[in-house]
């Protein structure tokens, strides 16, 4: 991109903003708001984020998101204390040595513990990150010393070279590589959590994972829509896949692939490979500009089923529709976001999902400014300069 297309594209996004940021203060709520909210209600005092809707458990994503929002905003306390409970419950009391499991709940016997050992390679990067972006913003080294541990043990556990295509972050430790494919997850790799990474550790293999992230959006994207899961054969490529590895008509792009147009919006225009993903996930665009909200489910054709996505779907595509310059879907999927707040619980949705939560916070807090990547990854926030 030239440098007048880019001052170009910089001042339809500052317009953008601008505008849902004026549509956010009328509505009285905000991002920050939203996190006391999230806090109070899916935060237990030991630091764990419980999931309601599923029976209570705890997952490593919903501790990577807590640990990232308390970051973005200024919270050490809840911090820590996610931290600590994570260490403790999902990694032996060692995340630098175990990548944490991904489950934690109440098991068969009524006992309450980890469900699943096997690691969830998505929250391991986050985890690395949020650490890493700590260690930075509040000069805490240990923080750092941790995040450089995690770096290598899910390189070593969590990574692959395909045959014919080149290097992937696989979902998780083991059970992702069967005979003849691999299973991969597109919404895993955040452009910016890779760039980051690369930057902290060149030696490892995050630069070759980035390189390859818009060829595999690409490939994997039927229709101009992500699927969930993907599989990969040798000399066949990609097909969409279900969560355990069969190809399938029943494959769908859903709530994990909705996350994939959420990190390609929030990537920094001056990324140079966010514009090829942009462009690869055109289905969406046209979509939700013809029909209002983006479809809760996308079949394996790349056809959207009838069915319009809860109100966090509408959160996740603002950074995606506000980085394509399209003001009038912002502020369209604003509106559909805004008229679900609960005002009495600071929450969003009838029943107040912890997913649709964690959506909100990364679509609002983003459109808010309250957070951004820079071109190299790392976390830009406003009160880094106070």
């Amino acid at each position: 991109m030239v440098r007048w297309e880019r001052m170009a594209a910089a001042a339809v996004l500052i317009a953008v903003c601008a505008s849902a940021g004026l549509l956010r203060a009328q509505s009285g709520g905000s991002a920050a708001a939203l996190w006391q909210a999230y806090s109070a209600h899916f935060l237990s005092a030991d630091g764990r984020i419980i999931d309601p809707q599923g029976g209570d458990r705890t997952t490593s994503e919903g501790q990577s998101y807590a640990l990232f929002f308390a970051l973005v905003n200024k919270d050490r306390a809840h911090f820590d204390q996610a931290l600590a409970w994570t260490n403790a419950n999902l990694a032996n009391n060692d995340l630098g040595r175990h990548l944490p499991a991904w489950e934690w709940g109440r098991r068969k016997d009524g006992s309450w513990g980890q469900m699943d050992p096997n690691s969830a390679a998505d929250s391991d990067l986050w985890i690395a990150y949020d650490l890493i972006e700590a260690g930075r913003l509040w000069k805490e080294p240990k923080y750092t010393t941790i995040a450089q541990q995690m770096l290598h043990q899910i390189a070593r556990l969590e990574t692959a070279t395909l045959p014919g295509f080149g290097p992937v972050l696989l979902p998780g430790e083991y059970g992702f590589h069967l005979k003849n494919s691999w299973l991969l997850n597109p919404c895993y790799t955040p452009l910016f959590l890779l760039d980051r990474l690369a930057k902290v550790d060149p030696a490892g293999p995050w630069i070759g994972i980035a390189l390859k992230q818009p060829d595999l959006i690409a490939k994997s994207a039927p229709g101009g829509f992500v699927m969930d899961w993907v599989s990969y054969t040798p000399g066949s490529g990609f097909q969409p896949s279900l969560a355990n590895a069969v190809k399938s008509d029943g494959a769908v792009g859903s709530y994990d692939a909705i996350r994939v147009y959420t990190w390609a919006g929030m990537t920094s225009p001056e990324q140079p490979d966010r514009a090829e993903i942009l462009q690869a996930l055109r289905g969406m665009r046209e979509y939700v500009a013809q029909h209002g909200a983006p479809p809760e489910k996308v079949n394996a054709q790349g056809v959207p089923l009838k069915n319009d996505g809860p109100v966090g779907f509408s959160a996740a595509v603002l950074p995606f529709l506000a980085s394509l310059g399209d003001s009038a879907a912002v502020a369209g999927q604003l509106q559909r976001v805004e008229s679900q707040l609960d005002e009495k619980t600071g929450l969003y949705g009838k029943v107040p999902t912890y997913y649709d939560q964690n959506l909100i916070l990364f679509g609002l807090g983003w459109t808010e400014k309250q957070f951004r990547f820079s071109p190299s990854g790392e976390l830009i926030v406003p009160w880094q300069h106070r």
